[in-house]
């Protein structure tokens, strides 16, 4: 069905494969790709800790701010499907340099703008550069390393894809408090030099191989998740208005052509159906979107309840993230060592029941005046959770694939991570909104969340209300994503569950 099965049957195979040698090394090339993956995930967070500080720098509402994110989101997601091809055509490595350019330089203007509208349009800039790199990291793997070493490669690479959902808003608080906003962009600019040049030496040009590009597909999926996304995050401030409600309709209606598409193109898909019958490949997408939708959505509200309630500074309050840091950091390779042993269900299972406990937890107790040890107790346990879900879910997605659909399947897997990343900060934005217009009238439109702490204990405690119900939405995709995995399958690769 699908050319690019053909293609690779060719003498191309082989290096589809690309089975180190004995006496070569895969480690330092994927220690090399981390750095870079690392740097344009913590960018995803980063700017939670930041944001009463830049609507009231930039002058900006709440929602604006919440754009600056999904900008990002949204131009990292909607090309990620098509990167992944141009890597395997033009050759992985050398779109990943070329996106970890795009990105550093994107970096650097973000930090230089001096307009929330100039921000927004140089994060879809850097978002783009990210979506460049993102499959190719996940590619490069899959290929390098044995089948044998290959579980442990990509428990790495998803662990850091869950440290960096925590480190972000902790690094932008302290750049945030030290040095001033702009340099949570700045920042980039030293370690996008280190990721370049250890990635020129260290990671191998592996052959390429010819694609027919679906360029509709592109399109449709371009179109629709814009559509969906903006009109999602608008509605509530253009008050569900018929355009809005036209352009949702319209974006579902792209997304279903798109996938009746998929499924009649004959030639080569942007995304291959056939993927979708291993049930743990499918059942780690629908696990990785809420992971994706939980990381873009909890920080807002938290970030916002901790400096305009709390009254802490931008590095107090994201030091409150930091026992589900610590957590997800010392657990990350004892959990990467269970995912070549342990059935994934009993893996994600324990690690979504036990986060949804933390965030009940943290709901339960999110009001004025509580202790610090109040939030940070659940924020641990939320931590255990999330060790127990990034990794062993990026290990399980692309296990049971056949190599010539490997880069396939991680770009769906990235773009599905990065789709629910983007639904989940457009549905976050709308909840804030609504209940912050439902117990503070006017507060979400006039920026009134800014850094400074609220002196008035009824606004306060209103506003606290207010923040509380919207972490509601995270707690519900923590729900969908225990549901999800209990539909596991037990692997089939080679020696599974010996010791």
């Amino acid at each position: 069905m699908l050319t690019l099965s053909v293609t690779q049957s060719a003498p191309t195979s082989p290096a589809s494969s690309a089975a180190p040698t004995p006496e070569s090394n895969p480690w330092p090339a994927l220690w090399a790709l981390v750095i870079g993956f690392f740097m344009i995930l913590v960018d995803l967070t980063i700017v939670t800790v930041a944001t009463p500080t830049i609507i009231e720098d930039l002058d900006a509402s709440v929602n604006d701010v919440v754009w600056v994110t999904s900008a990002y989101m949204l131009a990292y997601a909607v090309p990620v499907l098509i990167t992944g091809r141009l890597g395997d055509r033009f050759g992985s490595k050398y779109l990943y340099l070329a996106g970890l350019t795009v990105f550093t330089l994107a970096s650097l203007w973000c930090g230089l703008t001096t307009t929330v509208e100039a921000l927004i349009l140089a994060r879809v800039v850097q978002g783009f550069g990210a979506a460049m790199m993102t499959p190719q990291t996940m590619a490069i793997i899959t290929r390098i390393f044995p089948p044998a070493q290959r579980g442990s490669a990509m428990a790495v690479w998803g662990a850091t894809a869950g440290v960096a959902m925590v480190v972000g808003p902790i690094l932008g608080g302290v750049l945030t408090d030290g040095l001033g906003w702009e340099w949570i962009f700045f920042i980039n600019l030293p370690v996008g030099l280190v990721a370049f040049a250890m990635a020129w030496r260290l990671v191998p040009a592996l052959p390429t191989h010819e694609h027919r590009f679906d360029w509709l597909g592109v399109a449709l999926s371009g179109v629709a998740m814009f559509l969906l996304c903006f009109g999602i995050q608008e509605g509530h401030q253009m008050e569900w208005a018929p355009w809005i409600i036209a352009m949702i309709a319209g974006g579902l209606a792209l997304l279903v052509t798109f996938v009746v598409w998929q499924r009649l193109n004959r030639a080569e898909p942007l995304v291959p159906l056939s993927l979708f019958k291993d049930r743990n490949f499918s059942v780690s997408n629908v696990a990785i979107a809420c992971m994706g939708s939980i990381g873009a959505s909890f920080g807002f509200p938290l970030m916002l309840y901790a400096q305009a309630v709390r009254g802490d500074s931008p590095t107090e309050a994201a030091l409150l993230m930091l026992p589900m840091a610590v957590m997800s950091i010392f657990l990350a390779q004892p959990v990467g060592k269970l995912t070549d042993r342990l059935h994934p269900r009993q893996v994600l299972g324990f690690g979504f029941a036990i986060s949804l406990v933390g965030f009940l937890l943290l709901l339960w107790r999110l009001e004025p005046g509580i202790a610090v040890w109040e939030i940070a107790a659940p924020m641990a346990v939320i931590g255990i959770g999330n060790a127990f879900i990034w990794a062993p879910t990026a290990a399980t997605a692309n296990r049971n694939l056949p190599m010539h659909l490997a880069g396939a399947g991680a770009g769906v897997f990235n773009a599905v991570r990065q789709v629910g990343s983007v639904l989940g900060a457009a549905a976050i934005a709308v909840l804030m909104d609504a209940r912050l217009a439902h117990y503070l009238p006017g507060a979400a439109a006039h920026g009134e969340a800014g850094a400074a702490k609220i002196p008035d204990p009824h606004i306060a405690e209103l506003f606290s209300k207010a923040m509380q119900q919207s972490l509601w939405l995270p707690a519900i995709m923590y729900a969908v994503g225990l549901v999800a995995v209990l539909f596991y399958e037990k692997p089939r690769h080679e020696g599974f569950g010996a010791h």
